[in-house]
């Protein structure tokens, strides 16, 4: 993949692009065999893994420059300011919606926040697409509500030049740090959810739900969970970290009783909604902390399908899993150094399979799937 940015010297945030792709993957395979080299595995299955460019659904860019020319990108740490919007990891879609939003900030009097003046209104444009429709959802990242009565007055404008804007929100962010969003989000559309679909099971993302920025590869994790969990024909499961539910959807048949769990209740109102779509009668989807929901309950499914944040699962929850002992334990990671120091506290197991998904081409980062089995009792 060719880089003018990475080229130039201006953007080194694949830090892998002068590696040949091959010897990526190996080098990843490698990392997560060296992980889990105190745990004997009984199966190593290949890498999966998508295009090498235009494979992400999202953009999260930077506003910067001056209302009449802003610049959409990244900051360097000295201030510097990147424009990115020829970025080759972005679909070619992509590109002409940045052109247009740069007229639309200027049209609308949205000043670019200064970090180092501490002035300004507009931090972030985050941009997401469905591959299922083709259709945007856009969210504004604002330092305040000041300029909210600007921006719903323009956006007839906006929604005329691009007519694929189907879910658009404002994200109130006041803090001068280097955090994404904020807490309140203001919905400046009727629809607030972008339908998506893999392996035709229906999704949905809103503005402050998590959704994979890698649809191909996500779609193959997804469809490979289920491959895995239809084997051992599970009839009750735990869906912990579940996020819009794209792991217990795609895993959980009409007879199989699925608890998901996850914080966010954006997430959560996305998963009853594609449940509801599917028809799905023993599931259920609830708005709490996953270790807190697992750690009150005294009864435990078959399997328990985990895909914690980057810190893991945690010693509490782990602990809690080796005490409960679930027949299969189905781990998903964004993060193998936490994957494999959680499985060092799960007592009791042995792994049967894993497999390495590579959504981040060109960067040593990478998502894996793990799945342990409870040993028998040693008599």
């Amino acid at each position: 993949m060719h880089c003018a940015q990475y080229a130039a010297g201006s953007c080194r945030s694949c830090q892998w692009l002068d590696k040949p792709y091959p010897q990526q993957l190996a080098d990843k395979q490698h990392h997560l065999k060296t992980l889990l080299s105190g745990h004997p595995v009984t199966q190593w299955l290949e890498p999966v893994f998508g295009p090498e460019s235009a494979f992400r659904n999202k953009a999260k860019m930077v506003v910067s420059g001056s209302v009449e020319r802003p610049l959409l990108g990244m900051l360097h740490r000295d201030g510097t300011a990147v424009d990115l919007c020829d970025c080759p990891l972005y679909p070619a879609s992509f590109a002409p919606v940045f052109a247009v939003l740069k007229t639309f900030i200027a049209r609308a009097g949205l000043t670019p926040y200064n970090v180092a003046r501490k002035r300004g209104e507009l931090k972030f444009l985050l941009l997401t697409q469905s591959t299922y429709s083709g259709e945007l959802m856009l969210r504004f990242v604002l330092r305040s509500p000041t300029k909210l009565a600007q921006l719903r007055a323009a956006l007839p404008w906006l929604q005329q030049q691009l007519p694929q804007l189907a879910v658009i929100s404002a994200n109130i962010q006041p803090v001068h740090m280097a955090i994404l969003e904020g807490e309140q989000e203001v919905a400046l559309t009727e629809q607030q959810a972008l339908p998506e679909i893999f392996n035709q099971v229906p999704l949905f993302i809103r503005p402050q739900s998590f959704f994979q920025t890698n649809p191909q590869v996500a779609a193959s994790l997804y469809a490979t969970a289920r491959q895995w969990v239809r084997e051992r024909k599970i009839k009750s499961m735990w869906d912990l970290f579940c996020g819009v539910g794209g792991f217990g959807l795609h895993c959980a048949d009409v007879d199989t009783e699925l608890t998901g769990i996850e914080i966010s209740a954006e997430a959560i109102a996305c998963a009853r909604q594609s449940a509801d779509q599917l028809g799905l009668k023993k599931v259920n989807f609830a708005a709490l902390d996953s270790t807190h929901f697992a750690t009150a309950e005294t009864q435990v499914p078959q399997l328990v399908l985990v895909n914690p944040p980057r810190r893991g699962m945690g010693t509490e929850l782990c602990e809690y899993l080796s005490q409960m002992a679930p027949e299969f334990i189905l781990y998903s990671s964004c993060h193998a150094e936490t994957m494999a120091k959680d499985i060092s506290q799960l007592a009791g197991y042995r792994i049967e399979r894993v497999q390495l998904f590579d959504m981040f081409a060109h960067t040593a980062h990478y998502e894996v799937l793990a799945l342990l089995i409870k040993c028998p009792l040693q008599l």
